[in-house]
């Protein structure tokens, strides 16, 4: 056989295996498969190491086993299995996913089955302290004194490490809440616990909401329908005090922070001094407009100094605790936006600022801690790109910094206990995901370990183009960044009809360097089914400082919908959208964006959906409404430009609204009003309820939502 037949032979071959291959690209997907609560949706993420340090060094989490990590290699060596768990702690432990390493120098791991704890030392295979498990949700266990506190039955208790238990509260109630998050979960607050570093203090939240107005949803599950009323304060209306104790493990006392009347005011980011005498609140007023760094005495609740005093034309936002340096306890770092992009600072103990650390147009992130061996700060930050997030080293004189990821893609890293390395978790547009190992040292000349590398689930199926790029926001001067899904099998000779999936409000994005470029699974199953999405971060999301912030201070959803506009004339301008089959769908912020869209708009927008929209901002509660709107009575023209309620009339496109009937955060007062002023003006919405869910719906439900939004386009825009 002559070369020249066989080169025409391996042609023939080739181009006979194209449409194999082609063929293996097109399977489809469902709703189950690329829906949260799907049923086959844990096969279609990306797989996933789990892992926790033990000082410096890498565990890796198994149902089965706990694996050490060689940081050089990526290979794993067994450290205990579940059979070495259950026999040396007694407990009837189900899986090793939750074990925890607390102590960087000691070989001990804390397990738990539920009803009790214990720190197992798995060198000698003996259990070295058992402690009980409360079962509340609330529960902080310390790992100074080995001592938890929690909330039962409304009262908090305290449990110290020899297993005595102590009542601290006998006032507990749905009006007096004890150890739990205030303020509706805003200006960073995530619980209502906070143990001293030496675990023998506790500095807890008390609320008392008893002059906050209920408001009645319904409980339908029994057999007469009972009242499940939620303590929700309205924009300008009465909102709840807020107090903070410090309980003495020592002493049995308990005192209060003596900061006064807390009537109209808000107190968040507790943190201790590391020599647990001293506690610091971030105190702002109800304006949220002056914000204040307070210090109290722990022993006595005594207030020391006001160290820091930041205030704002509109508004200011802490989001993070103070954190003192651990090799100079007479100095800490402090977060603040104050120069229009949040950053670093070093602050000494009496308050004085000593330098800014980070500067930039850009955002710092989060800060994850410290290398106490080089005294830097290690921080994630969108220095590299507006859409990504990366993570650096830092000295604190800002003198040199190093990049300690690839510079690629959006990360979130994990500090080790000693500060010597991250584990870096994260993925690329073309990347599902990945993690690292790096160390945190600003003289590291070594790479990255590439520890994990999950393969595509999606390789068989056929997946749409995803695409980002920006357009100038309505200013004209401002960069806004987008993400386009093309329909699969796109052909740009055809028309498509087009849905802006729109989100647009504070404290949240949705275009990234993530896989994909964030993508959620729906839009992947409606490209699927032949439409284009289009998805754009308008002024006022967030991590791109206080002026894009806050260009939509006293009138939501106006600048927003300028720039919304402003994707839909790009969209206009390409040859394959067609502009008469234009649909717009989001949740919460996004449902009140797509309301305001279909009805500011109406000639645009042909078919929206609009979930748990807000409707009119003077039915929002008080944190979040007052500080982007202002009270009612003080801007009674923003909340009336910008209430949905005047413009039902203007409804002309096809509009489903759905809520969940027990939706505690876009109360239903919200859609009811709006349906009720779209009868009395003739307008015709369409309206869907989800019985017993909250804002989100739940599990399965979710799958069940997702393929009625889908079904409503496919009616009446495709």
């Amino acid at each position: 056989m002559t070369t020249k037949t066989l080169r025409l032979l391996a042609k023939i071959l080739f181009l006979t295996m194209i449409p194999i291959s082609a063929s293996a690209q097109t399977r489809q997907f469902t709703l189950e498969d690329l829906n949260y609560g799907g049923n086959n949706y844990r096969n279609m993420v990306p797989k996933n190491k789990f892992t926790t340090w033990w000082g410096d060094e890498l565990i890796h989490l198994d149902v089965e086993e706990c694996l050490i990590v060689d940081k050089k290699s990526g290979r794993e060596k067994t450290l205990l299995t579940l059979e070495n768990a259950k026999a040396w702690s007694g407990l009837k432990v189900r899986s090793l996913l939750y074990a925890q390493f607390p102590y960087a120098d000691r070989p001990l791991v804390l397990l738990s089955d539920g009803k009790e704890r214990a720190l197992v030392d798995w060198k000698t295979g003996k259990t070295t302290w058992k402690g009980s498990v409360s079962g509340s949700d609330t529960e902080e266990w310390n790992r100074a004194s080995k001592a938890s506190a929690f909330v039962k039955d409304n009262q908090l208790y305290v449990c110290d490490g020899s297993g005595n238990t102590r009542q601290l509260t006998t006032d507990g109630s749905r009006d007096i809440v004890y150890g739990q998050s205030v303020h509706r979960n805003e200006f960073g607050i995530e619980g209502g616990l906070f143990w001293s570093p030496d675990g023998n203090r506790l500095a807890f939240y008390r609320m008392d909401q008893s002059m906050v107005t209920d408001y009645p949803l319904v409980d339908i599950d029994t057999r007469v329908a009972e009242q499940a009323p939620e303590k929700y304060p309205m924009a300008g209306m009465a909102s709840h005090k807020v107090t903070v104790g410090v309980y003495d493990l020592t002493t049995g006392n308990t005192v209060y922070l003596k900061a006064g009347d807390p009537t109209d005011r808000y107190f968040t980011n507790i943190s201790w001094s590391p020599d647990s005498k001293t506690i610091y609140m971030f105190e702002l007023n109800r304006d949220q407009n002056d914000c204040r760094l307070v210090s109290y005495d722990a022993s006595n609740g005594e207030k020391k100094a006001e160290l820091y005093r930041e205030q704002d034309d509109k508004y200011v936002e802490p989001q993070h605790p103070i954190a003192f340096l651990p090799w100079d306890c007479t100095k800490f770092v402090m977060q603040s936006q104050k120069d229009g992009y949040n950053h670093l600072y070093l602050l000494d103990a009496n308050g004085k600022e000593i330098r800014q650390i980070t500067k930039g147009n850009w955002v710092v992130m989060d800060m994850l801690g410290f290398n106490t061996k080089e005294k830097t700060i290690v921080y994630s930050s969108n220095q590299i790109s507006p859409i990504q997030r990366n993570t650096f080293a830092i000295t604190v004189d800002g003198a040199k910094t190093r990049q300690l990821d690839n510079g690629k893609g959006y990360h979130y890293a994990s500090l080790s206990g000693k500060s010597g390395y991250i584990l870096d978790r994260y993925s690329e547009p073309d990347v599902p995901r990945a993690i690292d190992i790096a160390p945190t040292t600003i003289k590291a000349k070594n790479k990255p370990l590439a520890y994990f590398r999950a393969d595509n689930p999606w390789k068989d199926y056929a997946v749409p183009e995803y695409s980002c790029g920006s357009i100038k926001a309505a200013d004209g001067t401002t960069d806004l960044f987008y993400r386009m899904v093309k329909p699969v099998n796109f052909d740009e000779t055809k028309k498509y009809p087009t849905i802006i999936y729109v989100y647009g409000g504070p404290h949240a994005h949705n275009v990234d360097a993530t896989w994909h470029y964030g993508s959620r699974g729906w839009e992947t199953y409606m490209a699927q089914k032949g439409y284009l999405l289009f998805i754009l971060d308008n002024r006022g999301s967030e991590n791109r400082g206080k002026d894009f912030e806050q260009a939509t201070f006293r009138h939501l959803g106006q600048e927003e919908m300028k720039d919304q506009m402003k994707g839909v004339e790009y969209l206009k301008s390409l040859p394959y959208v067609d502009e008469a089959r234009i649909g717009v769908h989001g949740w919460s912020f996004g449902g009140f964006m797509t309301t305001s869209l279909m009805t500011n708009y109406p000639d645009v927008f042909k078919v929206g959906v609009a979930g748990g929209p807000v409707i009119d901002w003077k039915w929002y509660e008080v944190m979040y409404g007052e500080r982007y709107m202002d009270t009612p009575e003080s801007n009674p023209e923003g909340y009336a430009q910008t209430s949905l309620i005047s413009k039902a009339k203007n409804l002309k496109g096809k509009l489903q609204i759905i809520i969940g009937l027990n939706d505690p955060v876009v109360v239903p007062q919200h859609a009811l009003s709006f349906i009720k002023e779209c009868i009395l003006q003739g307008t015709q919405p369409d309206f869907f309820v989800y019985p017993g869910e909250p804002h989100n719906m739940r599990g399965h439900q979710s799958t069940h939502l997702h393929e009625r939004i889908s079904q409503y386009f496919d009616d009446y825009l495709k």
